[in-house]
């Protein structure tokens, strides 16, 4: 018994500084890695107590205190809400502590790429504390969620465009024919794999023997952007290029696909419930996995991007940096205390992460909504479906605008 205990000890106290080691050795360089795992964990947390935690939750007075207890749906829906409500005022907090840094000798800096241990234990806490705050302002938080997840979601479309644009400049400032023949040849592969995506989408959700009308009107209508966006970058007072129409082309696309493939899987039109009637614990996990990466990409990328936040006292500040840098300079800069201009918005890339702590929630419960075997899934329901098709008609919008507003104000530089 005695031995059992100083094993059990031991391995308690290697496990401790395994993990203090671990913890210490992020820096300036992973923090922003470090931060992406902090708000994966937050995810698989929200995920996992959604499954198991619906009885602990009825069985608490100050949350369970209905007459008429709800059905289990409400209190995993509560759960995802009360973590992301944590996860939410985490990243808040530390973006009004991050405001205003202009320079790597600000003492912020230091909180911002280290103390994880007590970072890790404040979120921890945070979250736990979560559970004791009344259901009003749960329930406040579940509606503000949807008005900043759509924000994100803003987010997440200005960061494409900026990409695509960025992208087709670089290849074009290259002025060579191997480039732009790459020009051509990804632009005609986009072509290709959009329409024989539309074929599919045909063939899914528009099955014979019913009337899917919204669906065909869907395809239809996505059909006419993809063509839209061919007319508008090809005319000649545009002067635009195939690729960026290409690549938005694409991705309306796979919107289309995303929100048809959300809806309920009891409705009629939605050819994919024949394949998935029984949706495996393997098929969800899947799911999350990519939401998590689409979610965290999409964080980091806007965290570090100039054209949606430029850095302080720098107009493109960090423009053509790398997401992780691995600066030489900057080493030796660190070595000398030198003092260097940061290179991103530290609070906006956490506002961003604050924002993304919305959306997963919303992703995770059905935008709230979520009631039978919807509640079971990710991202499934009527109201996931109309909020992919808005970003769909919110990314056409914002990329005609993109290639319309130099020629309506030819005197503001976009």
């Amino acid at each position: 018994m005695w031995a059992a205990s100083c094993l059990a000890s031991c391995c308690a106290a290697c496990a401790c500084e395994a993990c203090r080691t671990a913890v210490g050795s992020i820096g300036r360089r992973s923090a922003r890695i470090a931060y992406c795992g902090l708000f994966a964990l937050s995810l698989f947390a929200s995920w996992a107590l959604r499954e198991v935690a619906a009885p602990l939750l009825q069985s608490i007075p100050w949350i369970n205190h209905f007459h008429k207890t709800p059905d289990r749906e409400w209190f995993e829906t509560d759960a995802v809400l009360r973590v992301s409500l944590g996860n939410f005022v985490f990243f808040t907090i530390l973006a009004i502590i991050m405001a205003g840094i202009k320079d790597q000798k600000d003492p912020r800096d230091k909180i911002h790429h280290g103390g994880w241990m007590a970072k890790i234990f404040c979120w921890a806490v945070i979250v736990f504390l979560m559970f004791f705050v009344p259901n009003g302002v749960v329930s406040f938080y579940e509606s503000i969620s949807k008005f900043g997840s759509g924000l994100f979601l803003l987010v997440q479309v200005v960061l494409l465009l900026d990409f695509v644009h960025g992208w087709n400049e670089n290849w074009v400032a290259k002025d060579e024919q191997f480039w732009y023949m790459a020009l051509l040849v990804v632009s005609v592969v986009c072509y290709i794999a959009t329409f024989a995506f539309s074929g599919l989408l045909f063939h899914w959700f528009t099955p014979s023997g019913h009337d899917c009308g919204l669906n065909l009107f869907f395809i239809v209508f996505t059909l006419i952007l993809v063509f839209v966006f061919a007319i508008v970058a090809l005319h000649p007072k545009i002067n635009g290029s195939l690729l960026p129409a290409s690549v938005i082309a694409l991705y309306c696309t796979y919107l289309c696909y995303s929100g048809l493939s959300s809806e309920p899987r009891d409705y009629e039109c939605n050819g994919l419930h024949n394949h998935s009637k029984a949706v495996s614990t393997g098929s969800l996990s899947l799911g999350l996995l990519t939401t998590i990466l689409s979610v965290v990409y999409s964080a980091v990328r806007a965290g570090s991007s100039a054209t949606v936040l430029s850095a302080p006292d720098s107009p493109r500040a960090g423009a053509d940096k790398p997401l992780l840098p691995f600066s030489k300079a900057d080493e030796e800069a660190e070595k000398k205390d030198v003092p260097r201009p940061v290179t991103y918005s530290y609070s906006f890339f956490h506002l961003i992460f604050s924002l993304a702590s919305m959306y997963s929630a919303m992703l995770l419960t059905g935008w709230s909504t979520s009631v039978g075997e919807s509640g079971k899934l990710v991202d499934v329901g009527w109201p996931s479906v109309w909020v992919r098709i808005a970003t769909q008609w919110a990314t056409a919008g914002l990329y005609i605008w993109s290639l319309a507003a130099p020629l309506l104000f030819p005197d503001r530089e976009f």
